[in-house]
């Protein structure tokens, strides 16, 4: 990180912003696993909520 000073003593040391890009487009390998992802989430939390309705 490089801090300047202008003339008047004044700091400006904001951050540096990377450079922007385009995402690409995920292939269909990562798309599956998303999928697979995405379905172990669900029965995640759907067995947290019937382990927290059986203890109440």
């Amino acid at each position: 990180m490089y801090t300047t000073v202008n003339e008047q003593g004044i700091l400006n040391n904001y951050a540096n912003e990377p450079k922007a890009y385009y995402a690409t487009y995920p292939s269909p390998e990562q798309q599956s696993r998303y999928v697979f992802q995405g379905a172990a989430a669900i029965l995640f939390v759907a067995a947290l909520v019937l382990v927290a309705l059986g203890v109440s």
